[in-house]
């Protein structure tokens, strides 16, 4: 193939599709792959090259499927993988890509994974998540809170220890310190990839390495009344960590491993942390997330100094990208207007 097919997410438009309220194709009142498949016809018409899809895998939905208890199956809710099988074949006939939202930083606390490493001290997946002890007087193990309220730490009972989960209590922290951990998520990409996916939106990429040291959070100085608690503490120690590069670059080797894949991150980073993240020779991910416009004010300067700065930033040969909204944010028509959404369809 040329380097057009081949890199062909430079030029690509990803488009999310979140499967429970998109299209309903039985009459249950939840969106599913059916209905996915449906809309095909409709996707291709706005001139889009790959739909990025949410989380389909099977779960106690106790974060929409952000909370994953199953990472090679297809959650009854959605359909059945000869539905997915067809999806990803009809999609490829309309010269759609197909992008699975992948959650390795943490999985259900219903995951057969987690089942066994709480089970006892001893088990051979314990150190599959980040168990500790806690501080005297029943304190947790440090000061890192979680981003949905409260601290990051659950204590469980049966172990006296401590878990660590940077979202719900129901969604523990895998420990990406641990060899078999990343075999393990290597071989779900590899189930998916083989399947005929064409890559993965990888979620909180920038989460998955913690301290080893797991030293308390500093305080936020800049910390406004009214935000989010959780902003309170800078995580300097809980995300963003050095070692966090080595793992990017073996996920990238796997995707590596078959023709014209693609590799994106979602990173909440600076700029100048952000591009870190296309790693050493640009063997991290192709596409680390760029949220700039998502805060920006949609004014022409505003937009125009943002360009620059993030053009300044990027390392040499790495590839733009611009997100104008996702599933955690309002709508692009809500934030700008329709008719300026027409425009930030055009330029972006």
């Amino acid at each position: 193939m040329d380097n057009i097919d081949r890199d062909w997410w430079r030029h690509g438009i990803f488009y999310q599709v979140y499967p429970r309220s998109f299209q309903d194709s039985n009459g249950d009142g939840v969106g599913d792959i059916r209905g996915v498949i449906q809309r095909l016809p409709y996707l291709r018409s706005l001139g889009i090259n790959a739909v990025w899809l949410s989380p389909i895998f099977p779960s106690p939905m106790a974060d929409f499927g952000y909370d994953i208890s199953d990472y090679v199956g297809v959650d009854p809710l959605f359909g059945t993988m000869d539905d997915f099988d067809a999806l990803v074949e009809i999609a490829h006939h309309n010269g759609l890509k197909v992008i699975l939202d992948l959650v390795p930083n943490h999985t259900s606390d219903q995951h057969p994974w987690f089942i066994e490493s709480r089970a006892s001290r001893d088990n051979p997946k314990r150190d599959w998540y980040i168990w500790r002890d806690g501080k005297p007087e029943a304190r947790p193990p440090n000061n890192w809170l979680s981003e949905f309220g409260g601290a990051a730490w659950q204590y469980d009972e049966a172990t006296d220890q401590y878990y660590y989960h940077a979202f719900l209590a129901a969604q523990p922290d895998l420990n990406w310190r641990n060899p078999e951990v990343r075999g393990a998520i290597y071989d779900v990409m590899r189930f998916w990839l083989h399947r005929g996916v064409d890559g993965f939106r990888v979620d909180v990429i920038w989460h998955l390495i913690k301290d080893a040291e797991f030293r308390d959070n500093p305080p936020n100085q800049r910390f406004i009344e009214g935000r989010p608690p959780h902003e309170k503490i800078l995580t300097q120690y809980s995300t963003d960590q050095p070692e966090v590069h080595e793992v990017i670059a073996q996920m990238r080797r796997v995707i590596d491993e078959f023709d014209h894949r693609v590799l994106i991150g979602e990173v909440y980073l600076p700029l100048h942390r952000l591009v870190a993240y296309y790693g050493n020779d640009l063997a991290g991910a192709q596409m680390p997330f760029n949220f700039a416009l998502l805060s920006t004010l949609w004014r022409a300067r505003s937009i125009e100094r943002i360009i620059a700065d993030y053009e300044q930033a990027l390392p040499a040969g790495a590839w733009p990208n611009w997100v104008l909204g996702n599933h955690d944010r309002p709508r692009v028509a809500s934030r700008v207007g329709r008719e300026q959404a027409r425009v930030a369809a055009i330029c972006c």
